[in-house]
């Protein structure tokens, strides 16, 4: 029996880590996980504040629901004043990012440490305000 996911079955793992939660999405991110997936991150980032971190390493595809998904969970953080990041050492995702204007929506990271390390930006502003 084969162990991979299914196509257009992404399953998705979460945990917490440094005061985050880590969503690693596996599979492929298309209409099908987009229809599975939409209640989980909208449970996630219903609270206020909420520090998210998207592990998209594992992914293999992505298509334009899945940026969809990715624009909603960062709309609703943003509007309830948290953090998405996302964790991708593609080069490929950061193009398909420029390409679709989304290149300066996100924060992208290569790798997760990076992603869960204090300084950026956002954490710099939440500290100075908090």
């Amino acid at each position: 029996m084969d162990d991979e996911p299914m196509r257009s079955s992404p399953y998705h793992t979460t945990r917490s880590a440094a005061g985050s939660t880590i969503v690693s999405l596996y599979g492929e991110l298309d209409l099908v996980a987009v229809s599975a997936l939409s209640a989980v991150l909208d449970a996630l980032t219903a609270a206020s504040r909420p520090d998210v971190v998207l592990d998209l390493r594992p992914l293999s595809f992505i298509d334009c629901s899945g940026l969809g998904l990715l624009c909603r969970a960062q709309s609703r953080v943003r509007a309830r004043h948290g953090r998405l990041r996302l964790v991708t050492p593609a080069s490929t995702f950061r193009r398909l990012l420029r390409c679709t204007g989304l290149g300066g929506a996100f924060e992208v990271h290569p790798d997760l440490a990076e992603a869960l390390a204090d300084g950026t930006p956002v954490a710099r502003a939440a500290a100075s305000r908090g």
